[in-house]
């Protein structure tokens, strides 16, 4: 008789346990496979953590534990899922994110192999049969034979389907002429350019890539401006690590710069890279996971999850962006892919190069303490000039149009002059939608999600109002839900509004649209940016998806359409947030020998983040915004750690809530600074109340202790659930 000890797939901190079932003697089962198990009358998937032998029966097995101990239904794998060196990683990141260990198993895995119940029904290895040469012996042969055997035997293999006449290739085959071979059929193609343009490195180019290669320091944090080279920075560093023997790892931070980071390594490595991002189908991400498992590639392209991706003997990871909040999981574990790459080089003994032109308050001030390696590179290639940048007062009736309230007089002027130049514009806003409420002009009532009870944002594209929260989508009445009324008033607006805006302001002009709700159909990314940078459309209307990375030689104007619209989000990041936006976008701009110009158009004119980034200042903004900061004592200056509690009622949630803050504070008062309950921004989500509570600390190792007892105490609580999240990016 063995016993296991199996994780559940249910990601919830009450059944973060192992459960204990029976296995039968003659049952081949290894720790890291899944298995199928019987769960309060249900079969789900479990993941198996230990496995014990024992001779005692099944009675005396359950006497001993006190409860009933069931069989495992089905060992689903033959081996374990995963590497050893991923096994050491899930445990570090448990321990740090103090995460259920099932749902980090479950993010470093693709579907098809994800403890859960769904990958049984995700997709396998898939095969194409081809016909092979034998014997070429002609003797006694049909002509029709011979001309098949010949067929095969000029094009040494052919694809089964492409022979015409089942009945001879049986034949063939059972004369022992052909046979048939299986080979795995590749789900992903990739056309990418694959010719190698030799590229002269600036000096300072190379002084990075040798300081990176000789630091002291794993860590390397490289303060790049928009424009400087960056990305043969991280070409160039992979192709000296790769003759090495080692491999590389390089992360982007949004899907949309994938199909240009994965066109530059192929141009540089050949078939010998792999992609890995939420854009690729399950058959093909399962196929590229397994082509890394095989050891089939070298180099490895993804977004945030490609940090689990099972590349061995790892010497370089590279995360491009670094500063971008893509990178922190949203939902359970609550990882950061750049925290995970620093525990993978630390498992690997290898280098991180962090790349940004306006790197994350964390990373900046490690780099200024000696903690990270630091390389500063201020001057663009072929010293081009930074785009003149014009911040437009919206508040100010001297700037406005009468032909639109979106667009003011200079960004108007702006576009017709680049327009008769042939050359192209970005317009950026940082909200997708077409209106970002609906609301009834006679009785008040606003348009809301039935599951969150926020504004729907409407959807002139498909007429439909979409909650960008939980996913809720319904049609649009024409009439009001609450009175009757057909006074039905749009407000706000999002990039499907600008598109509009643009087609009848400029209709000669030819407009691409790239945000999340275009991205939603598979290739869309690929196919406006490759449209876009033929020359095959003058405008490209976008959220901040455009705003980085790209390199689009004819872009002459970036016009940024509300530049202040970040700052009213309440959280202690919102001035950096926009910062980074609007110094990303302007350096689209003037990219060749081409000037630049970036219009920001705001209400706020005045405001730090929006002029300093008009100047492109970093260090200046850096210098401020490290002030307050301080005075908050919000990081780099201290840890934070949120807790949120939810449950279907929402007394429960007040309750267990306030017994929270007030155990923790009877224990960490002199630890930390405890904030809360609170109810947060979106407090009534997927028909689920929730409070957040949150902890400002110095030292981790008291406060999670206490976390951790925390969490025990919630373990056999099936009413309320608490997660928590450390180093949140929003509260």
């Amino acid at each position: 008789m063995k016993i296991v000890d199996v994780l559940i797939e249910r990601k919830i901190q009450s059944l973060n346990r192992p459960f204990s079932y029976v296995v039968k003697d003659d049952a081949l089962i290894e720790v890291g496979e899944r298995v199928l198990v019987p769960f309060n009358n249900k079969n789900i998937v479990g993941y198996v953590i230990n496995v014990t032998k024992s001779d005692k029966s099944i009675a005396e097995l359950e006497k001993e534990f006190g409860y009933k101990l069931f069989e495992v239904r089905k060992i689903i794998d033959e081996k374990p899922l995963l590497t050893p060196e991923l096994i050491l990683l899930a445990n570090e990141i448990k321990n740090y994110y103090l995460a259920p260990y099932i749902s980090i198993l479950q993010a470093m895995l693709p579907l098809s192999l994800k403890p859960t119940s769904s990958s049984l029904k995700g997709p396998k290895i898939a095969y194409e049969y081809f016909v092979k040469i034998v014997s070429d012996n002609e003797d006694n042969l049909t002509p029709k034979q011979i001309e098949l055997l010949r067929l095969v035997k000029n094009n040494g293999e052919v694809n089964k389907k492409d022979i015409k006449s089942p009945s001879i290739l049986k034949k063939l085959i059972d004369n022992n002429h052909l046979q048939i071979i299986k080979k795995e059929k590749k789900r992903l193609v990739i056309n990418a350019t694959k010719e190698q343009k030799n590229f002269v490195l600036t000096n300072e180019q190379n002084q990075a890539i040798e300081s990176v290669l000789h630091s002291k320091q794993n860590v390397t944090l490289l303060q790049g401006i928009t424009g400087c080279g960056k990305t043969e920075i991280y070409l160039s560093l992979a192709e000296k690590v790769i003759e090495t023997g080692k491999n590389v790892l390089i992360l982007v931070p949004e899907i949309s710069l994938t199909p240009i980071m994965v066109n530059n390594v192929y141009s540089r490595f050949n078939e010998k890279v792999a992609i890995l991002h939420s854009g690729l189908t399950n058959a093909e991400r399962y196929d590229e996971y397994r082509k890394i498992l095989n050891k089939e590639v070298n180099v490895v392209v993804g977004t945030r999850s490609a940090i689990f991706a099972p590349l061995d003997n790892i010497g370089l990871i590279i995360i491009d962006e670094e500063h971008s909040e893509s990178y922190k999981q949203d939902n359970l574990p609550y990882y950061h892919a750049r925290e995970v790459a620093i525990m993978r080089s630390k498992i690997n003994n290898a280098k991180v190069l962090l790349g940004s032109a306006t790197p994350s308050f964390e990373s900046k001030t490690k780099a200024m303490k000696g903690i990270y390696n630091f390389i500063k590179i201020d001057k663009r290639i072929n010293k081009l000039k930074l785009p003149e940048t014009l911040i437009v007062d919206m508040s100010k009736s001297m700037n406005l149009s009468r032909d639109s309230y979106l667009f003011s007089k200079p960004l108007i002027s702006a576009i017709n002059e680049a327009l008769a130049r042939k050359e192209q514009i970005i317009l950026l806003l940082n909200r997708r939608g077409y209106s970002t409420y609906v609301s009834c002009r006679k009785c008040g009532h606003i348009f809301k999600c039935p599951n969150c009870d926020i504004a729907l944002t409407y959807h002139k594209n498909d007429k439909m109002l979409k909650c960008h929260h939980c996913g809720h989508v319904e049609l649009m009445s024409e009439y009001c839900p609450e009175c009757g009324s057909n006074y039905i008033a749009y407000t706000g607006f999002g990039s499907e509004k600008i598109v509009s805006e643009v087609n009848r302001l400029f209709p000669s002009a030819r407009v691409l649209r790239l945000d999340s709700d275009v991205s939603e159909v598979r290739g869309n990314i690929k196919k406006a940016i490759a449209s876009f940078s033929n020359y095959e459309a003058d405008i490209l209307v976008g959220t901040q998806m455009i705003a980085k990375g790209h390199d689009f030689p004819r872009v002459t104007l970036v016009g940024i359409v509300l530049a202040d619209v970040g700052l009213s989000l309440p959280s202690f990041r919102s001035s950096e947030r926009v910062f980074q936006l609007i110094t990303q976008a302007i350096g689209r701009s003037g990219r060749s020998d081409l000037s630049g110009k970036a219009i920001i158009q705001t209400y706020l004119p005045n405001h730090y983040s929006i002029l300093l980034a008009s100047k492109q200042n970093y260090d200046a903004f850096f210098n401020y915004e490290m002030r307050i900061r301080h005075i908050q004592q919000y990081p780099p200056f201290s840890f934070l750690l949120s807790i949120e509690v939810s449950a279907k009622n929402e007394e429960y949630v007040i309750l267990a809530a306030n017994d929270i803050v007030n155990n923790l504070n009877s224990k960490l008062q002199d630890e930390a600074t405890i904030l809360g309950p609170v109810a947060p921004y979106f407090a009534y989500q997927n028909n689920t109340y929730k409070r957040l509570i949150l902890i400002k600390y110095k030292n981790s190792d008291k406060i999670k202790q206490e976390i951790n007892k925390l969490l025990e105490t919630f373990k056999f609580n099936n009413v309320v659930n608490v997660k928590i999240n450390v180093d949140p990016y929003d509260f």
